[in-house]
Formats: C-alpha cells, structure tokens, sequence
C-alpha cells in the first residue's frame, strides 16, 4: 500500500503533518498521489493570491470632499478660531430672538418652556444657584458656536452667520456684558470678557483626588 510517509520517504523527507494528511486520505478516500500535488498548488495559488492582492475596500461609501468636511467643521474654540466671517449687532438680534427663540426661551431670555439665558449674575457660590450665559459661561465665543450648532431646536444649523452674530449680541447685551449698540463679528467677539471668565479652573484642586506614581516598593 502506497502510503503518504512512503512518498515523502521517496521524495527524501517526512514532515511532522504527514499523518494529517494520511487522516484527509482515508476520510475523502483519495489516493495520497491526488492530494499531495492538489495541496502544494493550493499553497501556491493563496501564497500568490495575498502577495498581489490590493489593499482591501470594503465597497461602500465615498471619500469626503472637502466641500463636505467644511459642512461638518463648525465649531468655534474659545479663541475664535472657526467664526465665520459677517457680523450682527444687538438691535438685530433682539428682533430675530422675538421671532425665532423667545417661544421657549421668553422675551427676553428669562426663561420659559427651555432654559433662562440671562441674569444670574452672583449667584453660583450660593444656595440657589442660577447658571446662565453672563452668570456661568466663561467664553463669548462658546454663544456663538451653540447657537450656530443647535439652535432653534426645530431648526438646528438654520441660521445665517449675520444672524447668529446678531443674537449673541443681543443675549450678552441682555447679561450686561456690552452696550446696546454693540456689533459683534470674528474679530470682536473673542476680546469680549464674560463674568465668569476666572470661574473655571484648568487643574483638579482637590488634594484627595491627587496622586503620586509609584514604581517600586508599593503598598
């Protein structure tokens, strides 16, 4: 009986899988002479396959354009970076506020169906208190990129860049943070210094949350 250690004996060595292979043989009961070469060309064909094969795709999708990304890169830091350019004064905005915000917001930002946008102002350290856009915020530029992101909540990102100037004048006027005849654009609005600004603190101060590294000899 030929069997799959005689053909490697043949071919002048025995690999530690022969008897895997002679297993293959008896269960699809083809003689060892068939499996050998249709093995070793199986091998060859995959070691091909992976050494040409392009990068993979997955097929679905499309790249961005930049057209597209810019549609999605709307945020503004605290610095400023990202306004837009155009500009809106507080006139303008109390007139926009009165059409498109006041419903939840009340006539004046005091509150109504959503949140109260103004006053507060001195309350933070107390009982009771009262976080709004002049008593808790600590950047101007921060009015801008909420309302330009999310606002009005049925028509979210449905706003002129003029307009949302407008109405982030109009709501810091509100807070007392600068004059009625006030204009706000991409140059103006960073230098705006809220109440708040020094409110915020960049490290954690409290001495049970800090910690040493240990290297060695820890308990």
């Amino acid at each position: 009986m030929f069997t799959l250690r005689a053909y490697y004996k043949m071919k002048g060595y025995i690999p530690s899988y022969s008897p895997k292979l002679e297993a293959i043989s008896v269960i699809l009961k083809w003689p060892l002479r068939q499996i050998v070469p249709l093995l070793a060309a199986a091998l060859l064909a995959a070691g091909c396959a992976t050494a040409q094969a392009p990068k993979a795709r997955y097929g679905i999708g499309t790249e961005a354009t930049p057209a597209e990304i810019r549609g999605w890169d709307i945020d503004v830091a605290p610095d400023g970076a990202g306004l837009p350019a155009g500009s809106g004064g507080v006139a303008q905005g109390r007139a926009i506020f009165a059409a498109k915000c006041a419903a939840c917001h009340g006539a004046n930002g005091e509150g109504g169906a959503s949140s109260r946008l103004v006053g507060g102002k001195g309350s933070l350290a107390s009982s009771k208190p009262v976080a709004t856009i002049g008593s808790f915020w600590p950047n101007a530029t921060t009015v801008y990129d909420y309302i330009n992101r999310a606002m009005p909540f049925d028509r979210p990102q449905s706003l002129a860049p003029n307009e949302v100037y407008a109405l982030t004048a109009f709501l810091l006027h509100q807070n007392g943070v600068i004059g009625a005849d006030a204009a706000l654009d991409a140059r103006s609005l960073p230098k705006v210094t809220m109440p708040n600004r020094n409110g915020f603190a960049s490290s954690d101060p409290r001495p049970d949350v800090r910690a040493v590294r240990c290297m060695r000899d820890c308990n």
